[in-house]
């Protein structure tokens, strides 16, 4: 045996010692693999809907998050007074993720006084981080107990609205309330301040909406930051409007040499007449109708407009609004859709006229309405024209009445050259004839703005304040 032998292992024992190495990274590529996640340190999240600094009777809610070892515990306490109540106490076995919790005082709290109050809520994560304690997350907010609803004050309204058209109210309400207008099926219509001469009085214009239920009357409606809400229903009678309604043929040559043109992929036009058509009337409709409703809820909060509003000059009438349409394909009926403006005939490429003045808010191609023109009248009040040859002014332009805005055509779905013309509220089409009505705004809005702008006379405005109204001082607190 040699010197440089001396000390060295049997050469049979050193696949066993690799072996050994071998085994012992593994056990500790298995042990960080099981031990490291466990110490996680991302704490779970707390969001409050709506992240308020006020609670009333509407309902809050909590939701808690986890993106590690799930949650361990959750708790929410509410300190009014020096007393805590305790809305959420729990503690989980088994890992969670996530948490959503619901209350409301009337429900939790039967008793609590308004005043200020402390909600704290907490929770904790299964992470082994913090010796085993896990990553805490805490919420704490100083909020105010209010479960007063806003007070509400009627000052005017109307007898009769017309089912499609549109009412005008006068109200106040008290300093607290952060939205108030009114309410119409799932439709709202928000309140404007310091259109009167009473700088603290509120007008809504608000619509009797064609497609809601006749017996769906208005609400008037108030909320302040805690959620409370104070609702006043408005007395009205609904006059009935005879909407039409009609066949419409539909042939393969309207499909091939119109419709089709409308649908933007190509691979679409390859289907039935029938598909092609109703993938343009019912789909392209929608989505076009729903950029219309986008558009026209975003109003001007002054009036825009004075006196009536025009029909385009030498028009005749030739399609009425909320006209029901069934469209007719080789004697079968495959598709239907209300008509939500006048179709005004006039001769080729008329001139078309600003029916009032405002401030343009679109302009551009909108599918079945073809080149279309949309002008903010304010007030949440909105004029449309469609189906333009050419478009003559752009967004931002200020408009006055009568003023050239483009010619008449046959662009979108039009059969031929004339002018859609349509009237919105708030995003909700409504009957365009009784804005042309000097007499309609005479007896229903002029007398309630206190206006001297009755087609800008002073005979014509004296006519309005002295008009009757049906003003009513009804208080609900």
């Amino acid at each position: 045996m040699t010197g440089l032998e001396i000390g060295r292992p049997p050469r049979r024992l050193k696949p066993l010692i690799n072996l050994v190495y071998v085994l012992v990274a593994i056990m500790v590529i298995g042990a960080g693999y099981f031990v490291l996640p466990r110490f996680e340190w991302r704490a779970p999240q707390i969001k409050l809907v709506p992240d308020t600094d006020s609670l009333g009777l509407s309902p809050i809610e909590i939701d808690v998050t986890e993106q590690g070892m799930g949650l361990k515990s959750v708790t929410a306490t509410l300190n009014v007074g020096g007393a805590e109540h305790v809305l959420v106490s729990e503690q989980y076995d088994q890992p969670v993720m996530a948490k959503k919790f619901t209350f409301a005082l009337s429900a939790k709290l039967a008793g609590v006084k308004e005043g200020p109050a402390v909600l704290r809520v907490a929770a904790r994560d299964r992470s082994w981080w913090r010796f085993f304690r896990g990553n805490e997350t805490v919420v704490q907010k100083n909020i105010t107990i209010d479960i007063t609803p806003p007070a509400l004050e009627l000052i005017a309204d109307d007898a009769y609205i017309n089912f499609g058209g549109c009412g005008l109210i006068v109200y106040k309400t008290s300093a607290d309330a952060v939205s108030s207008g009114v309410k119409v099926g799932n439709y709202f219509f928000p309140g404007y301040k310091g259109q009167t001469k009473d700088p603290s009085a509120y007008i809504a214009f608000f619509a009797q909406p064609y497609n809601v239920p006749e017996d769906e009357k208005a609400v008037l409606v108030a909320s302040d930051k805690a959620g409370n809400t104070r609702q006043l229903r408005l007395a009205y009678t609904l006059k009935g409007v005879n909407y039409k309604k009609s066949t419409m043929p539909v042939t393969d040559e309207y499909i091939q040499g119109k419709v089709a043109s409308l649908l933007n992929d190509v691979g679409a036009r390859q289907g039935s007449p029938k598909d092609i058509f109703i993938k343009v009337n019912r789909d392209l409709r929608k989505e076009n109708e729903e950029k219309i409703k986008s558009i026209t809820q975003k109003s001007a909060p002054t009036k825009l407009w004075n006196g009536a509003f025009t029909q385009l000059s030498n028009s005749k009438v030739e399609a009425n609004f909320a006209d029901a349409r069934t469209y007719v394909y080789k004697q079968e009926a495959i598709d239907k859709a209300y008509h939500l403006g006048f179709d005004l005939s006039v001769t080729k490429h008329y001139p078309v006229e600003a029916a009032n003045s405002g401030k343009v808010a679109f302009t551009g191609d909108l599918g079945i309405y073809g080149n279309t023109i949309i002008i903010d009248h304010g007030l949440g009040l909105f004029t449309l024209y469609s189906h333009l040859s050419s478009i003559d002014v752009k967004p931002g332009d200020a408009i006055k009445k009568r003023q050239i805005i483009g010619k008449t055509g046959d662009t979108g779905l039009a059969a031929g050259d004339h002018l859609h013309f349509g009237v919105y509220l708030d995003g909700v089409p409504v009957l365009p004839k009784e804005w042309w009505d000097e007499k309609w705004l005479r007896d229903n809005v002029y007398a309630k703005l206190q206006s001297s702008e009755a087609e800008g006379t002073e005979e014509a405005a004296a006519e309005a304040v002295t008009t009757p109204k049906r003003a009513a001082r009804r208080r609900h607190r």
